[in-house]
């Protein structure tokens, strides 16, 4: 069992049956315990968990549609009368047991409702257990623009178990494995150097690897929890990828994982072009990632729609368009002013990395 204990919180790496979490439970058996799934982990995840913790036979179910497009204010407010009629209180618990848009969208509700309940996160994707499980970011989407709503609010309990993996097909794994890479390329070079060779999803999802992506993040969020400075260099590849979920969310969606590995590259991309990194540098990140994700083809009005949502960012300052990019492979700057032609030229280039590949 690998623990990580942040201020206020811990994380839990193995087998969910070795860990804590009977303990945890038997703390509730006199309080009302929700469980909170949507329809891929309530056929695939929720039997397990029921049959392996008694103390769970009683818990009630809130049963979420599955995808992006539902992580939205009026799936919480439906939630949120639900636990009116139930009578639930501020002093009961929820487990949220899903991928990244459960454990954001139930850590919002929860962290919401009567100002707040504990919550514990049960994360069944990678993505889930490498980022958005942990952190302490709850978020939902507003008219198509991605956690434009949200709150800070750590878990009381991560508990990541790579048992759950197995429910999920190959692409999944590697909406994870973006994550990872960004770690990494923001980071720590040892760990890219180890992590840039693995294709395979068993060398991918050992405990080793992924406590490794969890301690990177959690130790940035120690020292600045609220993303006040350090924190922000997590946001590699989500300036430019945000956009493009967002951009695609109406069309034939994308992933999380797959935004952020394109958002890499262009990001990656512009810090070349401002000469923060090297072409070779470059070219090393370039490679690792078109060798595991998908390019896109965007036609000029694309990229002027995508640059239009970028505007949106949360990361913005009086007008301008700043993100995090790279100084090296294994090290970072953060709120970098980027202009719109430099992203107008990243995104073409993803164009014809997409030709190229073609």
């Amino acid at each position: 069992m690998h623990l990580f204990q942040g201020s206020g919180y811990s994380i839990e790496i193995g087998s969910l049956l070795d860990s804590s979490f009977s303990c945890i439970l038997e703390e509730y058996k006199e309080l009302n315990i929700i469980i909170i799934v949507d329809e891929n982990t309530h056929d695939a995840c929720l039997e397990f968990l029921i049959t392996n913790f008694p103390e769970l036979e009683n818990a009630e179910i809130i049963l979420l549609p599955c995808g992006e497009e539902n992580k939205v204010m009026e799936v919480c407010y439906q939630v949120w009368n639900a636990f009116t009629e139930y009578g639930f209180g501020r002093k009961d618990l929820v487990i949220n047991l899903g991928g990244g848009v459960v454990t954001d969208i139930g850590g919002f509700i929860a962290s919401v409702y009567k100002r707040g309940m504990n919550f514990i996160n049960i994360p069944t994707s990678l993505l889930g257990m490498v980022d958005a499980a942990i952190g302490g970011k709850t978020g939902i989407d507003l008219n198509n623009f991605k956690n434009q709503l949200g709150t800070f609010a750590h878990p009381t309990h991560v508990y990541i178990d790579r048992e759950f993996l197995s429910t999920l097909p190959e692409e999944e794994i590697f909406n994870g494995y973006a994550e990872m890479l960004k770690h990494a390329l923001v980071r720590d070079k040892d760990y890219w150097d180890r992590i840039k060779i693995i294709h395979s999803e068993d060398e991918l999802t050992t405990n080793e690897v992924i406590f490794h992506s969890v301690k990177i993040k959690a130790s940035i969020i120690e020292e600045d929890p609220k993303e006040g400075g350090l924190r922000k260099i997590l946001n590699f590849g989500h300036t430019v990828g945000h956009a493009l979920e967002s951009y695609y969310m109406d069309k034939t969606s994308i992933s999380h994982g797959h935004a952020v590995a394109l958002g890499m590259i262009a990001e990656a991309y512009i810090s070349m072009k401002q000469e923060r990194i090297s072409e070779i540098e470059y070219k090393e990140i370039e490679k690792t990632i078109t060798n595991s994700f998908p390019m896109i083809t965007l036609e000029p009005d694309d990229i002027r729609e995508v640059i239009r949502l970028m505007h949106q960012d949360k990361k913005n300052d009086k007008g301008k368009i700043r993100c995090t990019l790279l100084s090296g492979i294994g090290t970072s700057e953060y709120d970098i002013t980027i202009k719109e032609e430099e992203i107008a030229l990243s995104l073409l280039h993803l164009s014809l990395l997409s030709n190229i590949s073609n």
